[in-house]
């Protein structure tokens, strides 16, 4: 048995991460329906998504500067214990505490997630090269996890919202902590990486994020750049999903699971059209990116003048599949575009660009929609993602980035 797990040890990696991602997702819809119960306030779902998001501006970097001096399997591990100490101290919020403390435990669980997830993910994306047989597999392999994150997002979120309803939030804030054991006993008991092949950077000023940034290139910085630009305006949904649902849907927990499905839905679709073409597009940044932000931008526009319950979730559905698109995307060349030794601090780059300017979004987002409301923030918001898109498409349709020689 487990000479077959080492054998379809990338499979096994997916899985047990796609699990975990289920979870997790669980987790974040109980949590969002009981911050929305509790206050109703767009303020707090979008401080909630905040404090999920924004510790990537303080801690990625750090993340990506100890992942390629310490090596990216032991700071992975470490990462996936603090995951489950975050998601244990969800579950404890529930029978433990009431009121604005419960509220208070909630969000300081989800940010010690946003924190540990930072480490994970920027360690992941270097552990990738480690477990695949040759480079040219890479590609295909890190885009395969963007279609498993997907898949977690639909499943997990009606399965937090059917927990909620049937049992509570306690068991799914439970599931939620569970899950995260088992990509700790898959990486520490299962995998069999080639670390032989992972390049550390050494002490000094050449390790540091800044150097990364100044070495990786040109084009790459363009693409971080670009990418913190376009989720600033278009990636608020997750902050602002609870509400999103309950005006198209109705306020029920049943309800967002099904609108989060929806925008999982066309994440999947996003994710496996990248994987299938990961190869040429991760060379073409400029026709990935301005098309994933011009289909989102329109997506959004459409939402913000209809008035069909229908067409609104055919348009979370573009939205989905383009916003999972772009940051898969950008994941996908930053990693495949750089060199060994600087793959830690480039996902640390990537994750500071469009979890950062998206935790942003989420806020800049809540305060128009209690200003000027939600349907008039979508339009004005998606109008800013078209112009971005067109410009992309039109300025930079001869960026090329070739995959570096290790």
């Amino acid at each position: 048995m487990l000479e077959t797990l080492h054998r379809h040890q990338r499979t096994t990696f997916l899985i047990a991460s796609g699990v975990s991602t289920a979870g997790s997702f669980a987790g974040l819809t109980a949590k969002g329906w009981i911050l929305m119960q509790g206050t109703g306030n767009p303020m707090v779902l979008a401080l909630h998504f905040a404090v999920l998001a924004l510790p990537s501006l303080l801690v990625s970097g750090p993340a990506g500067v100890l992942t390629d001096r310490l090596g990216c399997e032991t700071v992975l591990i470490r990462a996936q214990w603090g995951l489950f100490l975050a998601g244990t101290l969800g579950a404890l919020a529930i029978p433990l505490q009431t009121g604005t403390m419960q509220v208070v435990l909630l969000m300081l669980s989800t940010m010690l997630a946003g924190i540990a997830s930072s480490f994970e993910l920027t360690a992941r994306n270097k552990y990738c090269a480690l477990v695949v047989d040759h480079p040219g597999q890479l590609a295909r392999y890190i885009t395969s996890f963007s279609v498993v994150f997907n898949v977690g997002k639909l499943v997990g979120p009606p399965v937090g919202g059917w927990l909620v309803a049937a049992t509570g939030p306690l068991a799914a804030l439970t599931i939620d902590a569970a899950t995260y054991l088992l990509p700790i006993a898959t990486v520490v008991w299962l995998l069999r990486p080639n670390r032989a092949m992972e390049q550390r950077s050494r002490p000094g000023q050449k390790a540091s994020l800044i150097s990364a940034w100044k070495d990786c290139g040109r084009p790459l910085r363009h693409v971080l750049g670009f990418t913190a630009l376009a989720c600033l305006a278009g990636f608020f949904h997750p902050g602002l999903a609870p509400l999103m649902a309950a005006e198209i849907l109705g306020p029920s927990p049943q309800a967002l699971g099904l609108f989060t499905s929806v925008l999982a839905a066309g994440s999947i679709c996003g994710g496996v059209v990248l994987q299938r073409n990961s190869s040429w597009l991760s060379q073409r940044p400029a026709l990935l990116m301005g098309a994933c932000v011009l289909a989102t931008g329109a997506a959004q526009v459409g939402m913000g003048v209809s008035t069909s319950t229908g067409f609104a979730l055919a348009m979370a559905w573009v939205i989905g599949a383009g916003t999972a698109s772009l940051l898969a995307g950008v994941n996908l060349i930053s990693q495949v575009g750089s060199p060994m030794v600087l793959r830690g601090r480039m996902a640390g780059l990537g994750q500071i660009a469009f979890l950062g300017g998206g935790g942003l979004s989420g806020l800049i987002a809540a305060g128009l929609s209690m200003t000027i409301g939600l349907a008039a923030t979508f339009a004005w918001l998606g109008g800013i993602g078209v112009l971005l898109g067109l410009w992309e498409l039109t300025q930079r349709a001869g960026l090329r980035i070739p995959p570096p020689v290790d």
